[in-house]
C-alpha cells in the first residue's frame, strides 16, 4: 500500500513543513520504505516474549548520596571577588 500525495501533504502540513512537488513525490517514497519495514516488523513473531522498556537491565552510575563535612568556610570564600562579612556579594538581580 503505497501513500497518496495528498497523505504526505497532510503529514507536511501537521509538521508545518513546506514541500515542493519534488520534494512531495521524494519524501513519499522515504516514507513508503519507511512503513514498509515497519509491516516487516509487525510480521515477527512474538509470542512468548515478555513486554519490556529496555532491551538491557538498567541500572545506575551515580553513587549513593551521603552528607559528609563542609569545606571551611575561609577556603570557600577566599576567591570570591567580593564578599561581605561570610558571603558571597553580589549585584542585585531584579526582573522589570
Amino acid at each position: 500500500m503505497s501513500l497518496t500525495p495528498d497523505q504526505v501533504k497532510h503529514v507536511a502540513a501537521l509538521a508545518r513543513v513546506a514541500m515542493t512537488p519534488e520534494e512531495l513525490e521524494r519524501y513519499r517514497n522515504q516514507m513508503d520504505v519507511i512503513l514498509e519495514n515497519f509491516r516487516v516488523l509487525q510480521e515477527v513473531n512474538t509470542d512468548g516474549v515478555t513486554p519490556t522498556a529496555q532491551s538491557l537491565p538498567m541500572h545506575t552510575v551515580l553513587r549513593e548520596d551521603e552528607p559528609g563535612p563542609s569545606a571551611p568556610k575561609e577556603d570557600i570564600l577566599a576567591n570570591a571577588p567580593r564578599r561581605e562579612e561570610d558571603y558571597f556579594r553580589v549585584r542585585a538581580v531584579l526582573e522589570e
